[in-house]
């Protein structure tokens, strides 16, 4: 098959082009250029995004030179400034945390590169990226299916569950049934000079005040009754569950426990009350049905690094679903996802909401 590969420079995605060759397919890297040079340049660590974009490109094109493989690289940056950095500085200054590889993959990744690399003329039947995921076709549903990773560790299909089933007929995951250390062998055994690189775990690696460049804004820090016990100096600087740097004496560890963005204020409290029985998620996306009608029993994750939860799952129009939990969960955060789990198998999953 001709195959296109998503590059990354990092060892996922340069071992996923090297089994793919191996196999015998015809293979082409492909790469997104997302760094503007107008954009905040401090740096901090590795990720996707950020002013030392530069060393991943270079080491990408290294790889697939070794490998003997064409690489392409596209000018991605207007579109993701556009479709993600845009949304992410506005959820931030709303008072949500938005995770932005969730936007990415459907928007960027598997969307606008795939097909910036068609219209320059490269012409492949699938789209493979080193994601540790896997894709099977059902022939009772006529769906294509997104199932975890035999990595539990390592599992990234929490960030896929918004692919639509023309990305997912056209996906390939090579790495879906390899550990990480077994893929880091792989790399180190092929001489790949990527093997040993860090993971790169973060979305931006800058300081997130110059990404989000929010105003300075003081407001008030206040407990559920409303009295005053401290001043912030921007919300957008805190998340739900947040312990540290609230700058507070108590007797006791305060939280953050909600984010009041019409008010600029943020309401702590003690551990006990970051807990919830229950949430509504809007903006839906369902992997394993066409229409979701009913109610379901599913693990849910709140968050990518959170164990997942027993559930119930039911429709509330309007795309939006209501999330109760068999047990309470703590910091349940909006504009985080919750994804939805039976077995192996990715239900779909939603935005959580504010609560009401």
């Amino acid at each position: 098959m001709n195959i296109a590969v998503g590059m990354s420079g990092g060892v996922d995605s340069s071992v996923a082009a090297l089994l793919l060759k191996n196999d015998g397919n015809d293979v082409a890297g492909i790469m997104m250029k997302l760094w503007r040079e107008t954009a905040p340049k401090a740096v901090t660590g590795s990720a996707c995004y950020g002013p030392d974009e530069e060393k991943d490109i270079e080491a990408a094109r290294g790889v697939c030179a070794e490998l003997r493989i064409p690489f392409y690289l596209f000018d991605c940056s207007e579109n993701y400034e556009d479709l993600i950095v845009r949304d992410f500085r506005e959820e931030y200054l709303a008072g949500r945390t938005p995770n932005p590889c969730v936007r990415c993959n459907p928007l960027i990744k598997f969307g606008l590169l795939p097909e910036a690399a068609r219209q320059s003329g490269l012409a492949f039947d699938h789209f493979a990226t080193g994601h540790y995921a896997r894709v099977a076709f059902d022939e009772t549903s006529g769906r294509f299916l997104l199932k975890t990773a035999a990595d539990p560790r390592k599992d990234q299909s929490y960030f896929l569950y918004r692919l639509s089933q023309d990305q997912l007929s056209q996906a390939v995951f090579p790495l879906g049934q390899f550990l990480k250390s077994q893929v880091r062998k792989i790399a180190r055994d092929a001489g790949l000079p990527v093997h040993d690189h860090p993971e790169s775990q973060d979305f931006y690696s800058g300081d997130l005040s110059e990404l989000v460049c929010g105003p300075i804004t003081e407001g008030d820090i206040v407990d559920r009754r409303g009295t005053v016990l401290g001043k912030h100096t921007g919300i957008w600087k805190y998340t739900i569950g947040q312990r540290k740097g609230l700058g507070l004496s108590s007797p006791f560890p305060l939280y953050v426990i909600a984010i009041d963005a019409r008010r600029n204020r943020l309401v702590v409290g003690p551990e006990s009350e970051t807990y919830r029985l229950s949430c509504f998620v809007s903006d839906t996306a369902w992997i394993a049905y066409d229409r979701f009608v009913g109610s379901l029993d599913a693990l849910v994750k709140i968050r990518s690094t959170s164990q997942p939860a027993r559930a119930r799952i039911s429709p509330a129009g309007d795309g939006r679903a209501l999330v109760e939990f068999a047990e309470p969960l703590s910091a349940v955060t909006p504009g985080q996802s919750a994804v939805f789990y039976q077995g192996e198998l990715v239900l779909g999953g939603g935005i959580i909401e504010n609560p009401e």
